[in-house]
């Protein structure tokens, strides 16, 4: 069994992590789900949320959002539709997504509301807040 788990993400425009890593805790759409060396395999689909990574004590962390994950014994793909550094987030673009989405959801707007897709913009903006605030 090895020690450790290749980690490999990707975009569709980039590829962001590729790195040996002890643990990776990634966002599933059921679910937050950590994977040490020698898990079971399996696939799955990716949420929005933190996906964290652990070096040795030095833990990273991306902002995600849609995709999938392929686990395997000693090997972690994570495939999705946004990936990104605390130091690549605009904090001034997120905030303002972010009070969009709370307007939109609160009917402070003119136009016909989609509140799944405002609930979606709305989950995005605080995970990149979040993340964003991990910056040193």
């Amino acid at each position: 069994m090895a020690d450790r788990l290749t980690l490999e993400i990707a975009t569709p425009t980039r590829l962001v992590v590729t790195e040996s890593v002890d643990e990776v805790v990634i966002p599933g759409s059921q679910g937050y789900f950590g994977v040490l060396p020698g898990h079971a395999p399996f696939l799955t689909t990716v949420g929005v949320g933190e996906l964290v990574y652990r070096v040795g004590r030095d833990e990273r962390n991306l902002a995600v959002s849609g995709g999938f994950a392929e686990v395997r014994n000693d090997k972690v793909i994570v495939l999705a539709d946004t990936a990104e550094r605390p130091e690549e987030i605009d904090r001034a673009r997120a905030e303002r997504a972010r009070e969009r989405a709370e307007r939109r959801l609160a009917g402070r707007t003119d136009e016909e509301v989609d509140y799944a897709r405002a609930l979606a913009a709305l989950a995005r903006a605080v995970v990149r807040l979040m993340t964003a605030g991990r910056v040193g």
